[in-house]
């Protein structure tokens, strides 16, 4: 917290901290996975980029550059003892005046880190979740900034799965203002129609994940065609394959939408291809070839409070 290490009890924040009532904060999501090599945070660099452009969409300025941020990532890991977890950093408005103007309260920098398995369980990896269409929309880019990884952005994403899960599905997929297919209340999606994966654009107020990027670039290295453009609710339906992508969910495929089967009702080949290259490249199994992989042996750098 705020540059130093403290014991997780005593890591606490004041009961009117401006984000708590008026959701001023962003964060990211990120893994550390065990390999071969030692344990490694997957692609720690492009993490630490977003915290720091959320920040700057929120007008906050973080007191500590990305550079830092990534040693007390790997300084968090190491104090766990911990050779694969689920790592969570915010930087978020403090105790100031009370009000919805948070230009006057202090920018919090907090890095927890902890053990997560797969977010959806391990058996959606095999066989698949089932979703629904959320009955709330994303809200519009002049409404809020999709792109900035905000933690009030995440009312919306909290209604949406309680939605889901109170319905009997999994997790569920939303709609853009103008009923375009958007993404999950977590995680980026794709689908497969006649060999072609598809995926909403940035414009759809998604948020631009890191997994969708990486996604797409194994994508482009198996020869497969990627169309980015906006997708109606219903090619969900219709379509031969479906996945979510996100740092929680990793690939996780869907089988049904709305209670309606996707293709075979089973992860299809284009799917489990891009889960193959996918877990094997994060577990350390094939070279690393675009240095995503960060070593938290590296010594960190000092943190000054």
């Amino acid at each position: 917290m705020n540059g130093r290490l403290v014991e997780f009890e005593q890591a606490t924040v004041p009961v009117m901290t401006h984000a708590l009532h008026y959701g001023t904060g962003v964060f990211e999501g990120i893994r550390c996975y065990q390999t071969p090599q030692g344990s490694a945070v997957f692609r720690l660099r492009e993490h630490m980029e977003r915290l720091v452009h959320s920040a700057k969409i929120c007008r906050m300025e973080l007191p500590f550059s990305a550079d830092e941020l990534s040693a007390a990532v790997d300084e968090t890991i190491r104090a766990n003892e911990l050779v694969a977890c689920y790592i969570r950093p915010i930087a978020f408005r403090g105790f100031g005046p009370m009000g919805v103007n948070p230009l006057k309260s202090p920018v919090d920098v907090a890095i927890g880190v902890w053990r997560w398995g797969t977010y959806l369980g391990e058996e959606a990896l095999e066989k698949g979740v089932d979703v629904c269409v959320s009955s709330w929309r994303r809200p519009s880019q002049d409404s809020v900034p999709a792109i900035s990884k905000a933690t009030g952005n995440y009312m919306n994403a909290g209604l949406i799965k309680m939605e889901a899960v109170l319905g009997g599905f999994h997790e569920a997929i939303a709609l853009d203002t103008a009923g375009y297919v958007s993404e999950g209340s977590g995680e980026n999606l794709f689908l497969v129609q006649d060999s072609v994966l598809y995926t909403p654009p940035v414009a759809s107020s998604i948020l631009a994940g890191i997994t969708r990027d990486t996604v797409l670039t194994l994508a482009r290295e198996l020869g497969i065609a990627i169309r980015e453009e906006t997708i109606p609710r219903s090619l969900l339906y219709v379509c031969d394959e479906l996945f979510f992508t996100g740092t929680a969910a990793e690939i996780t495929p869907i089988r049904s939408v709305d209670r309606i089967t996707v293709g075979p009702g089973h992860p299809g080949e284009i799917t489990r291809r891009l889960m193959a290259e996918f877990r094997s490249l994060v577990h350390g199994e094939t070279p690393d070839r675009h240095g995503w992989l960060h070593p938290v042996g590296v010594e960190a750098a000092a943190i000054v409070a």
